[in-house]
């Protein structure tokens, strides 16, 4: 963090929220919260593993994670 009411603290976490509200939320009418939880829930297992994202190259946030982790090497 940069210092209390520095906007550049939660630029990526408010662009996470618009997305999730972009096309999960506004889109859905929930009957409950337990079925909202379980929607939005969906919505980032499938924003993590499915949705390709113009920024990672087409990639999913988790094949650009996982395929830029080196290697442990095995103990002696």
């Amino acid at each position: 963090m940069d210092g209390r009411g520095a906007w550049r603290d939660n630029v990526f976490v408010e662009r996470l929220w618009r997305t999730i509200k972009y096309e999960e939320v506004y889109l859905r009418a929930y009957d409950s919260v337990s079925e909202a939880r379980a929607s939005i829930g969906r919505y980032i297992a499938f924003y993590n593993a499915g949705r390709p994202h113009s920024s990672l190259d087409r990639q999913t946030p988790d094949e650009a994670y996982f395929n830029s982790l080196q290697p442990i090497p095995a103990a002696a």
